[in-house]
């Protein structure tokens, strides 16, 4: 199948039905997610900012590319029209909750008939920490709409310790957490679960809860990377000031650096220790754990 890149509105482009816009499609899990759908022959439409950036994706079979701004809602438009369901995924901003809150619009003026929204474990309007309240304004935006929904609420993703790499490489692991277990996730497996939301029936309605297969304190981390890598990694528990002046220094904006405090905030609680069955019992495949996660990206610690 032929892929395209739109930059006139798609009323010149029948759209196929159903119609899937993945939004967030050349991040982390965006990546994986379009991976997978054209692996299964499912068409789908990416809605990106930049085309000429997005070289690995318009490669893929079946992938449409549809520029597109998140702040433009002229271009929202235009790329939802004549769509069926929609994935939505922001980058993790200060503009986060507005913009999504601008899809949530433009999806219902459209027609769309059903959402799957990447959110968090834990998503309150209540909480403490600045992204759970943001995914949860937005979820119950989705909610009052009228549109069908799904909400994936995974748990700390096992990437993101790829933005510690140079200090695991070193042989060290920090974070204000003391010994509380997380059940942290492989981005691969959330994929897997958006997938099926938005391609197989009996999903709508549902708020999924996606950890991997155990709660692991960071020590315990620490020591999977020493045995799979084959060299010492050791952990020290430090102060959220500490955290947050070093991630700083690495280059996170300092709403991120400090949302990222209260994140490792609520997991020092124990607030994120909790162990589902979600993934496999809607891929009917079991999660990824650690081992797995550290031994499939082991050249990046290498």
């Amino acid at each position: 199948m032929k892929t395209t890149i739109n930059f006139t509105p798609k009323t010149t482009h029948p759209p196929q039905s159903p119609t899937l816009l993945i939004t967030g499609a050349t991040g982390a899990i965006g990546s994986e997610l379009t991976k997978l759908l054209s692996e299964r022959g499912v068409p789908f439409r990416a809605l990106v900012r930049n085309p000429h950036e997005a070289t690995r994706l318009a490669a893929l079979p079946g992938a449409d590319i549809w520029q597109g701004d998140f702040n433009d809602p002229t271009t929202l438009a235009n790329a939802l029209t004549g769509v069926d369901r929609a994935f939505l995924l922001t980058n993790s901003s200060e503009y986060a909750q507005a913009q999504q809150l601008r899809f949530v619009s433009e999806a219902r003026q459209a027609g769309v008939t059903h959402i799957v929204k990447l959110s968090q474990l834990a998503a309150s309007e209540q909480s403490p920490v600045r992204f759970l309240r943001y995914h949860a304004v937005v979820e119950q935006a989705i909610q009052q709409s009228g549109m069908n929904f799904t909400f994936l609420r995974p748990n700390l993703f096992m990437q993101g310790f790829l933005g510690f790499r140079e200090l695991i490489k070193q042989g060290t692991l920090f974070a204000p957490i003391g010994d509380a277990p997380v059940s942290l996730i492989d981005i691969r497996d959330i994929a897997a679960v958006a997938v099926a939301a938005l391609t197989q029936p009996g999903h709508e309605g549902n708020t999924y809860t996606l950890t991997g297969p155990q709660a692991l304190t960071h020590a315990e981390i620490a020591a999977t990377f020493a045995t799979v890598l084959g060299h010492p990694v050791t952990f020290t528990d430090v102060s959220p000031d500490t955290m947050r002046n070093a991630v700083i220094q690495a280059g996170f904006p300092v709403w991120q650096a400090d949302g990222l405090i209260e994140d490792y905030a609520h997991y020092s609680r124990y607030e994120a220790s909790t162990v589902t069955s979600v993934v496999n019992d809607v891929t009917a495949q079991p999660s990824r754990s650690f081992a797995d996660f550290v031994r499939a990206y082991a050249p990046a610690f290498a």
